[in-house]
């Protein structure tokens, strides 16, 4: 009798455990699902990431992120190395043409209402593309934010869709005045924004 009692005792031992480590996977896998659901809540409708390439004999290299929201809101975080410490510009240009050696393939600052060139709101008037001036430290790397809602990454809107178009990085800083572009010297890095 004894030797029935200890295999079925095993047999529920090892059914009981199993069981448990189920459940454990069950919970699992409804936790992943809740983490997907809660980002789709979160959401992004688009995003897109660019490489820069140097330009006009420089090292300038990195990357430029576009988030745009569920609020249509488009924000741009660029990663920069390989600048010159100081103070740089920073554009978006006309076409996603890098193909020249100096990055003027690009076009001029994209300017698609036809405004005076100056510094992002300005009531005198800006371009699409002013998106300013940054600091580059000692190591030569810079970073640069920048959240609007008047770009979109895609929509059907001419005025504000940025695909197409390119990131370029001046050599220098942009007077914010000069027309029609700021004056900001030579194109270091360029990166065409497509999808």
């Amino acid at each position: 009798m004894r030797k029935l009692i200890l295999p079925i005792g095993i047999v529920l031992l090892a059914f009981t455990s199993s069981c448990k480590e189920e459940k454990k996977t069950v919970e699992v896998v409804e936790e992943v699902k809740e983490n997907v659901i809660d980002k789709a809540k979160l959401g992004h409708k688009a995003e897109l990431t660019i490489t820069l390439e140097p330009k006009s004999g420089s090292n300038v290299a990195g990357t430029v992120r576009f988030i745009q929201d569920k609020y249509d809101y488009v924000k741009m975080i660029a990663n920069l190395t390989g600048l010159t410490p100081g103070t740089h510009a920073i554009h978006i240009h006309e076409t996603a043409d890098c193909s020249s050696d100096d990055g003027k393939s690009s076009g001029g600052h994209w300017n698609p209402t036809g405004a005076p060139h100056g510094e992002w709101g300005n009531a005198k008037g800006y371009h699409k593309g002013d998106i300013g001036n940054f600091v580059a430290n000692e190591q030569g790397e810079g970073l640069v934010t920048k959240n609007t809602n008047e770009w979109c990454i895609g929509c059907d809107d001419k005025t504000k869709n940025i695909i197409g178009k390119a990131i370029i990085v001046h050599e220098g800083f942009d007077d914010l005045t000069s027309q029609p572009s700021g004056a900001a010297g030579k194109r270091v890095s360029c990166a065409g924004i497509i999808k």
